[in-house]
């Protein structure tokens, strides 16, 4: 009977078994994931769980009884050592499970400090699995200092919960501004004014030296701006990486994650990738999206092409962050803009729209579902949107999709 073998237990590998389930494969599954909880959400752990808000059943994909009803072997707690492409097994330790066809799922790990600079002390943390919140969640408390590195969504979410609970917040960006590498400044300039707002200190064009610490544990940090700030607690925000460390030792093609054809395959015929490690063919070039949304969609078409479906991936990129009482909704990618339009609400609520010339490619979407909605349907089915009506806050933008 045949075995299929999946390493990583987040969200792209519990998609991928569930979706094999679903589409009739009866033979023998293996997840496989290094942490010793069932597969859970990561989105909620920054925000809701860290604020107390929600507990760690709710966080769960599945209830663990989904795994014994699909008869889903689930691994917890397994490090994979190694993966043999010839012997077509994987090692765990001094266990080896054989496949038929393996696919990795082993998402993004985050960019962490250099020890260098003090990147090993504790109260250092970063924001990626359960272990890191439940570090940091004893630091975050009413009165504490914060320092913030870094202006991407993930210090912007951080900032947010922290200051929601009392933290005193500090925030660098090396860049000019914040959201600069993902955002037009119209969006960096919403976000900067709401955080603001809220009391976070907001530095741009300001960086990290070094942190410093008394007894191993951090208590400062030290600017490049030659500013300095006594601090409780870091968050380090500065981008993940693909976990690419297992397909490069099994000498799978790699090219910003683990490359893949259209379909999810590897360099390897047997082996398949899907989720943040994977790059993948994208109109005419190759991408890697680093999104729930493309995890769920993706592994899904892996699973049914594991199953001999032959379809190609055809990504439809949306993105979401909560900060405070907002709510940013991003469709499309924003690569290559030219010019933005601004479709202004009342309150917090605005939109901005992406355009290539006359092409809309993206929209950021603040406390605004309907222009969202909008804007998402028009880019996936490859429709513009008129500058003049989009502009315009009394215009429906509705008949924009019978256009």
């Amino acid at each position: 009977m045949s075995h299929i073998v999946v390493i990583g237990a987040g969200q792209a590998g519990v998609s991928l078994v569930a979706r094999l389930r679903k589409d009739g494969f009866a033979g023998e599954i293996t997840l496989i994931g290094a942490e010793p909880v069932p597969p859970y959400q990561r989105p909620p752990l920054s925000k809701a769980y860290l604020l107390g808000e929600m507990e760690k059943e709710r966080l769960f994909l599945r209830p663990e009884s989904f795994y014994v009803e699909q008869n889903i072997t689930l691994r917890l707690g397994a490090q994979v050592s190694a993966i043999d492409p010839a012997a077509k097994t994987v090692s765990l330790g001094d266990e080896t499970i054989a496949y038929d066809q393996l696919a990795l799922t082993t998402g993004s790990t985050p960019r962490r400090l250099p020890a260098a600079i003090g990147g090993d002390l504790v109260g250092v943390h970063v924001v990626r699995d359960l272990a890191d919140i439940d570090a940091m969640a004893p630091s975050v408390t009413e009165g504490a200092r914060a320092l913030i590195v870094g202006g991407g969504y993930i210090g912007l979410e951080a900032a947010a919960v922290c200051s929601k609970r009392g933290v005193k917040v500090t925030l660098v960006e090396m860049a000019d501004r914040i959201l600069q590498r993902v955002a037009a400044p119209e969006t960096s300039a919403y976000f900067r004014a709401l955080h603001t707002s809220h009391g976070v200190d907001i530095r741009e064009g300001v960086g990290l030296t070094r942190l410093t610490g008394a007894q191993g544990r951090v208590s400062g940090a030290v600017l490049t701006d030659g500013g300095e700030l006594p601090v409780d607690f870091v968050v380090v925000g500065v981008g993940i990486a693909p976990a690419t460390a297992l397909a490069e030792a099994a000498g799978l093609a790699l090219e910003n994650g683990i490359r893949t054809d259209g379909q999810g395959r590897t360099s390897d015929p047997s082996i398949w990738a899907a989720g943040d490690c994977a790059s993948f063919p994208y109109k005419g070039g190759r991408i890697r999206l680093e999104s729930v949304p493309n995890a769920i969609d993706q592994a899904e078409m892996v699973a049914q092409n594991m199953l001999g479906a032959g379809k190609d991936y055809v990504a439809q990129p949306w993105f979401w962050s909560d900060q405070y009482d907002v709510k940013l909704q991003i469709a499309g990618l924003n690569t290559g803009y030219d010019r933005v339009v601004t479709r202004p609400g009342e309150g917090q609520t605005v939109s901005f729209w992406y355009y290539t010339g006359d092409q809309l490619v993206a929209v950021d979407a603040m406390n605004d579902p309907r222009a969202y909605m909008v804007g998402k349907r028009l880019i996936d089915s490859g429709k513009t949107a008129d500058p003049a009506i989009v502009a315009d806050p009394s215009a429906d933008l509705k008949p924009l999709l019978k256009a």
